[in-house]
């Protein structure tokens, strides 16, 4: 007993975010620069949960994967993603873990706890008070306390522990009305995946499998692409036609890992049975590579297993219950809530109900398409009878259909950093319930728009911006492109409107002038600049994925640019700013009284345009 008491330490914060994947992250580190004093908890060796080295699934989003890439996510995940590709050109994973840990361990008011499993929580009425946690790698044991908390565990552990209200499965059509709801309730679900990648040698590669791997034939897997030159006949596959209608497509030859390598346990509680579905997929993954290596002609003779991932991503467990379920008409309404604070735009996505283990099923199950976003309301982002507890990531509150669509780790993420602005403003006004926040939820939309995150139907009001009742002039612009569109609230190009200043960029400098109208003293400038959503930047192991970036930094970024303060006409202060790489480029500068203020661009990172979406002026 005197050893376990040496091992064991209580901490206190004002946030506790419990899961470092991306959503517990985003959440954390928007916390923590807005003030709070924040600890975050996980049980892995490194952050980014699916989106890790350990796991390696590639961020997807709202872009739907470039087929509407106006939409894709900028803020906080953005900002992360553009840091990696500017320090490497090899979509190493291994960097992507290095650029998440730099990036929560450089917050002051963050104190990171790895390899920390959360294993009890202690409640007084409808109170978290404190979790208990084990660190494995120090044998230290801690009780760590907070007024608010976020679960970010995926499973949504920390609410069930505390006795928060959840679901499984499927509601019934009864219950929510939804067009593609079942008759009655079930407790099917999404499955979980390991993946994998093989190498091309150049010379011929054997492979014996191990005695614990599954058989599979050519019948077995007509329904999944498994080979370069595989082609299916649909026609044969059970709910053929509802996948023509619904858009459903089956994984293409690969040699980065399959999708639908993908079982969903036996059992009512697919999180209990975790570690036999691990070892199921083992054995089927490895069944599947000796099918393709030795089960015939695939086009993989030259192909090695490089890395086989030993944890499988999870794609569905627990939905916690909020003030608000988030349903399938709402995303194929593209509604716009008035307490919105994050958005999504992938399709409706549903897999075969028993993942591998339904063969004459196309994996893809159903897709259900739709054009635009839709936004998700802040009632859906904590829980409805655990008073202190934010929800953050794919144990959101939504139903079956719902989820479906906010599942993807690039919506995860964007609401956990609206979680983080929420916690923040919850600390900033003695609000000790994400609910009664609600009064407050237009500053938590105005903060995201200022740090750069998208909320369709939402515009910069922010009365704090001096740069709302400026005048712009440019050197020069193009049409479509005037200065004055820098402050016109939107920062991308949406539809045929830029929404930015934008000119051609000549042998010098191209200069846009904000003229304040009278002297004001200004401590920070906000710039937003082109980066090209068109281009994806995620670290990927899809080399289909990878060919359709481009190497290096966005070359619209603008890359040398100096700022300039001028008051009377007289130069009083100069910003010079060199080798840019962030879209959102923020400069702190000592209070500054001015009446104008330059900026001048000297150089992009290739591209023959200058485009500015935003300035802000605090």
């Amino acid at each position: 007993m005197q050893r376990i008491k040496e091992r064991f330490a209580e901490r206190d914060f004002d946030l506790v975010v419990v899961g470092g994947g991306m959503a517990g992250l985003c959440a954390a580190i928007e916390a923590a620069r807005d003030g709070v004093n924040v600890a975050l908890i996980n049980s892995r060796p490194v952050l980014g949960g699916c989106a890790s080295s350990e796991i390696r699934v590639h961020i997807s989003g709202a872009d739907q994967s470039l087929k509407q890439s106006e939409y894709a996510e900028s803020g906080l995940l953005y900002e992360l993603m553009l840091e990696n590709k500017a320090r490497t050109e090899n979509f190493s994973y291994s960097v992507w873990d290095m650029i998440l840990f730099e990036a929560a361990t450089k917050e002051k008011n963050l104190t990171l706890f790895m390899n920390t499993v959360m294993y009890d929580c202690e409640v007084e009425g409808a109170r978290i008070k404190s979790v208990l946690c084990v660190q494995e790698t120090t044998e230290m044991r801690f009780r760590i306390s907070a007024p608010l908390f976020v679960d970010s565990t995926g499973h949504g552990t920390l609410g069930y522990f505390a006795g928060a209200e959840y679901r499984q499965g499927s509601e019934s059509k009864a219950e929510t009305n939804e067009l593609d709801a079942p008759e009655k309730a079930n407790n099917e679900r999404l499955g979980n995946t390991i993946m994998f990648k093989a190498r091309d040698m150049g010379h011929p590669v054997p492979f014996t499998p191990p005695a614990f791997a599954k058989k599979y034939t050519e019948h077995d897997l007509r329904f999944r692409m498994h080979s370069k030159t595989q082609k299916i006949d649909f026609s044969g596959a059970k709910d053929a036609a509802e996948n023509e209608r619904t858009g459903g497509v089956s994984s293409r030859g690969s040699d980065y890992g399959f999708f639908w390598i993908e079982l969903c346990g036996e059992g009512e509680d697919i999180i209990t049975e975790g570690e036999s579905i691990r070892d199921e997929l083992y054995a089927s993954l490895y069944g599947i590579w000796d099918h393709i290596k030795n089960g015939g002609d695939h086009g993989a003779e030259n192909l090695a297993l490089e890395w086989v991932g030993a944890l499988p991503g999870c794609r569905e467990s627990r939905r916690l219950v909020g003030d608000y379920l988030l349903d399938e008409t709402d995303i194929l309404e593209n509604r716009i809530f008035d307490d919105a604070v994050a958005y999504g735009g992938w399709c409706v996505d549903l897999h075969a109900p028993h993942g591998l283990k339904d063969l004459d099923i196309l994996p893809s199950g159903e897709c259900r398409y739709f054009n635009g976003v839709y936004t998700i309301p802040y009632r859906c982002y904590y829980s409805r009878n655990i008073e202190n507890l934010f929800l953050a990531g794919r144990d959101i509150s939504a139903t079956k259909l719902g989820f479906a669509s906010t599942r993807i780790i690039g919506c995860c993420a964007v609401g956990g950093q609206a979680v983080g602005v929420a916690a923040a403003l919850c600390k900033k006004y003695g609000v000790t319930s994400p609910r009664n926040l609600a009064d407050h939820v237009p500053e938590i939309q105005q903060i995201l728009l200022k740090h750069d995150a998208f909320l369709p139907g939402f515009v910069n009001r922010d009365p704090m911006d001096h740069a709302l009742k400026a005048t712009f002039t440019a050197s020069s612009y193009r049409k479509g492109g005037e200065p004055q569109n820098v402050v016109d609230g939107v920062s991308r190009r949406l539809g045929d409107k830029s929404h930015a200043w934008v000119c051609s960029k000549g042998e010098g400098s191209e200069e846009l002038c904000m003229r304040l109208g009278e002297a004001q003293t200004i401590s920070q400038m906000r710039y937003t600049f082109d980066s090209n959503f068109a281009y994806p930047i995620r670290v990927t192991m899809s080399p289909n994925r990878q060919a359709q970036q481009r190497h290096g930094i966005p070359e619209e970024l603008v890359k040398d640019f100096d700022v300039i303060f001028r008051l009377g006409g007289k130069d009083v202060r100069t910003v010079q700013i060199r080798d840019n790489h962030q879209r959102l480029r923020v400069l702190d500068v000592e209070p500054t009284t001015c009446d104008e203020v330059i900026l001048r661009v000297l150089s992009t990172n290739g591209a023959k345009t200058v485009t500015v979406f935003e300035v802000r002026a605090y």
